[in-house]
């Protein structure tokens, strides 16, 4: 009873009014607007699995899921089991529902990832055959087809001639009898055919009179040359009757054949469809998928951004107020959250928001909150929430509010772990001790033994994992008693569910929290200056009194409020002194720590914007170079052929001295030509000082010395915000001079033992260097330190990829001072994909 009560306390019927909106056939939105709620945590994550795939599945296709041609056909395949005979029209729909799900089931089959849709369609059994003989039996205005049978066909056409010779008959006395018709026209009256006659004229046309015009003036008369026809006609049509009868009597006795199949069909239609409705939904909402949490494994409740779906459809479609989300995280040991604060400050909304969120992942729903979702699957959701005032059963507000929190702990109790002589019963499918202790869910005539239960140390007292839900809870009586009831009542749920969240006014249920660390507080925002309240939920806080504050602010007389203040006392305003001294700090966090979230956005964005000027120079300055080596090996391609002229022009004959002369000067001239000009050496001697603007070529940035070098010729440079430390040899003057290097006194040398000679280059772990991944730049630091510590030979791992890497490599190992040196590894080795470095 308590389970409804709280059903229908959270609003759930409508939010299932909702969800039927979005199903595509009638028997979906029956199945949402009564939907069940599952007993165990396993068929609330299949539930959810289902909800999952179809919303990815509906993401690839363009249209969504179609649900096209299905039908409620329930009552057509009872009726069709209890050998009755189904009309066209539900002949039909049969088929159409074959076609429907078949239909279904391919979409799915075309798809991949998709484990539980697959193997809910894997035993579908749609009949075609079935289908088929329905289609060619009843047509699209499901009447039954001339194919249907060669006897129907036979009938038709006899019935066909027969109307024909009526017809004819009947115009032939119309044409003879205009002056006693009332108009030339031929209609039926009780199946039979029969011509307007003129009242007066009623003799002129013998017949049969089978009904009378309203004024009189008309007789419709069956003229007696007609009647034998027209017997004849009923006759036949009879037999047309009978024939369509047996032929929609074979195809319903094929469809009860199959009725149990049919069922199942109808069965996975409906479950595809409401998960479909439960997918749309969720999308509407922008609701994320939860996932159930183990509190006794320490984890927390996660529902940030939490909205209420039914103010989130009243702002869509009723044009209501924006929706205030709400952030609800739970630490695991925590037991009872006790929400104070003014009245209309959104404590109720917070409530229902949370049961419904509990009863929305319990059926399949995604949550209305920011991922990620992290919520318990409850057992029971139970609340007491509003007024239970009864004239008739003459019940108060607090009689009305202890009934239902007497149901509440009645339901508790129920779920609790009884000892019952020599067995222990569980007295709920919902309790968990059998599920922990003997490794699955136990069925409610469940039992475990004794033994085991000593043998483990299970608890006999372990909560319920309900979720209790008390609005205003203690009000309606004398507030010293009521605060009373209020603590014992809390401190009960505390040991005997897993989660109570309770508002109420009363002061003394905030110290709660500093007695029991299972307790917390928070608090609902009042906005003084406005005298409103901001509906954003404040944790770890208790809310405090605004009664004499918006008193004496809507216009109550100054003494009145004082008066009033002196008999609350000063300890209350003291209290009150120091918890708005802690809402106003928790303000000023919240503005720092926006102001801090707007300077890491500034530093991420500059960051991006140095790392791509970066990464553009470096691709800039590869591109150059390979196009210098071209030019190059373009030059030394021409020198070598205008050379071979010159060789060939010596070979011709025997070379006198004057032409080993023209050869002479012609070499020099070529050499001269493409000998590479050497670069003028930098000026050398600028050494930066704090303060002084110099270039960090490799960035493409102009920085402001901020720490003057150290002994490792380390600087620390800042542009904009940015703040780095860079190496003496990587700056330069604003024109151009290289850094004075910094000269480091060298130590005494320590006695060397001389390697022995001809020792064998093995290559270890120690001389091989990987660089796959890295930058050009990095690359070069970890080479010149590996360079400079090194012995022997090293092995350098490039690998291949666009082949930047290994140009970069051996650039910088052309211009190293160490370097003897370098070739490519030994094939075993790696081959081009691997440099051997030989140090001097």
């Amino acid at each position: 009873m308590i389970q409804s009560e709280t059903l229908e306390l959270l609003e759930w019927p409508r939010l299932c009014q909702h969800l039927a909106t979005f199903a595509a056939t009638k028997l979906g939105a029956t199945a949402a607007r009564h939907l069940k709620i599952p007993d165990s945590q396993t068929q609330s994550e299949l539930l959810l699995e289902q909800t999952k795939e179809i919303y990815q599945l509906e993401s690839r296709l363009t249209t969504g899921l179609s649900f096209e041609g299905i039908q409620d056909i329930g009552d057509s395949l009872e009726r069709a089991e209890r050998s009755g005979v189904l009309a066209g029209e539900e002949l039909l729909a049969i088929a159409t529902t074959l076609a429907g799900a078949r239909n279904l089931r391919r979409v799915i089959d075309n798809q991949e990832d998709l484990p539980i849709l697959t193997e809910l369609v894997a035993d579908l059994r749609t009949y075609p055959e079935l289908e088929q003989e329905i289609h060619r039996c009843i047509d699209e205005r499901a009447q039954v087809t001339d194919r249907a049978s060669q006897k129907l066909g036979e009938i038709r056409t006899d019935l066909r001639r027969v109307r024909s010779q009526i017809t004819q008959k009947l115009q032939n006395i119309l044409q003879a009898k205009s002056g006693a018709v009332q108009e030339q026209l031929i209609t039926q009256r009780s199946d039979r055919f029969v011509i307007p006659v003129k009242a007066p004229q009623k003799d002129a046309i013998p017949g049969i009179v089978h009904d009378t015009s309203t004024s009189g003036a008309t007789l419709y008369v069956e003229p007696n040359s007609v009647v034998p026809l027209g017997n004849q006609l009923r006759q036949i049509i009879r037999r047309e009757q009978a024939e369509e009868e047996t032929i929609r009597r074979v195809l319903t006795e094929q469809v009860a054949a199959v009725k149990p199949d049919l069922e199942r069909l109808l069965a996975i239609a409906t479950t595809l469809d409401l998960a479909t409705a439960r997918s749309r939904y969720s999308f509407w909402l922008g609701a994320n998928p939860p996932r159930f949490i183990q509190r006794e494994e320490r984890e927390m409740i996660t529902l940030r951004n939490l909205r209420h779906p039914l103010l989130v459809w009243q702002q869509q479609h009723e044009q209501g107020q924006p929706v205030v989300p709400v952030d609800l995280l739970i630490g695991p040991q925590i037991r009872v959250v006790t929400i104070t604060g003014p009245n209309t400050g959104g404590k109720t909304v917070t409530l229902k928001t949370l049961g419904l969120a509990a009863l929305m992942a319990k059926v399949g729903l995604f949550v209305p909150a920011r991922e990620p979702v992290e919520i318990p699957w409850f057992d029971k959701v139970l609340a007491d929430i509003g007024d239970e005032q009864s004239l008739q059963q003459s019940l108060s507000t607090f009689s009305g509010h202890i009934r239902r929190i007497s149901r509440i702990l009645e339901a508790l109790g129920n779920g609790e772990v009884e000892e019952q002589g020599s067995i222990l019963r569980l007295r709920s499918v919902t309790g968990r001790a059998g599920e922990q202790e003997a490794g699955d869910r136990r069925q409610e005539t469940g039992v475990i033994s004794p033994s085991l239960s000593t043998q483990h140390g299970l608890n006999l007292s372990y909560p319920l994992t309900a979720l209790v839900l008390l609005d205003e809870v203690g009000a309606g009586t004398d507030p010293v008693e009521g605060s009373a009831l209020a603590i014992a009542l809390l401190q009960y749920l505390a040991n005997h569910s897993q989660l109570t969240i309770a508002t109420t006014h009363f002061g003394e249920l905030k110290a709660l929290k500093y007695e029991d660390d299972r307790f917390e507080n928070a608090s609902v925002e009042f906005d003084e200056s406005t005298l409103s309240p901001t509906y954003r939920l404040l944790w770890g806080i208790p809310g405090r009194s605004n009664a004499l504050t918006i008193a004496l602010r809507l216009g109550l007389k100054a003494e009145v409020v004082q008066q009033a203040k002196t008999q609350v006392g000063e300890a209350t305003d003291e209290v009150n002194q120091v918890i708005a001294g802690l809402e106003a700090q928790r303000r000023r966090q919240e503005t720092k720590a926006a102001e801090a979230q707007v300077l890491l956005q500034q530093a991420e964005r500059l960051y991006k914007e140095v790392s791509a000027k970066a990464a553009s120079l470096e691709e800039r300055e590869s591109s150059l170079r390979a196009s210098q080596e071209v030019a190059v090996q373009q030059a030394i391609a021409q020198a070598k052929g205008e050379i071979a002229q010159v060789i060939r022009r010596l070979q011709k004959g025997t070379p006198t001295a004057q032409e080993a002369q023209q050869a002479t000067n012609a070499l020099n001239q070529i050499g001269q030509q493409y000998q590479p000009v050497t670069p003028a050496k930098p000026k050398v001697g600028f050494m930066p000082k704090v303060g002084d603007r110099i270039r960090v070529p490799k960035l493409g940035q102009i920085a402001e010395v901020i720490v003057a070098p150290d002994e490792d010729g380390e600087l620390s440079v800042r542009f904009g915000l940015m703040k780095m430390t860079v190496k003496l040899e990587d700056v330069e003057s604003l024109d151009g001079q290289k850094a004075e290097p910094v000269v480091k006194p060298k130590p005494a040398p320590a006695a060397v033992t001389p390697p022995p000679q001809n020792v064998p280059e093995i290559r270890t772990s120690q001389n091989t260097i990987d660089l796959r991944g890295k930058r050009v730049a990095d690359a070069e630091y970890i080479l010149d330190k590996a360079i400079s510590e090194a012995t022997g030979p090293i092995w350098i791992i490039h690998g291949y990829g666009t082949g930047k890497l290994r140009q970069g490599v051996h650039a910088f190992l052309q211009q190293h001072s160490r370097v003897n040196n370098y070739e490519p590894a030994e094939q075993a080795d790696g081959g081009s994909g691997v440099t051997v470095v030989h140090i001097k």
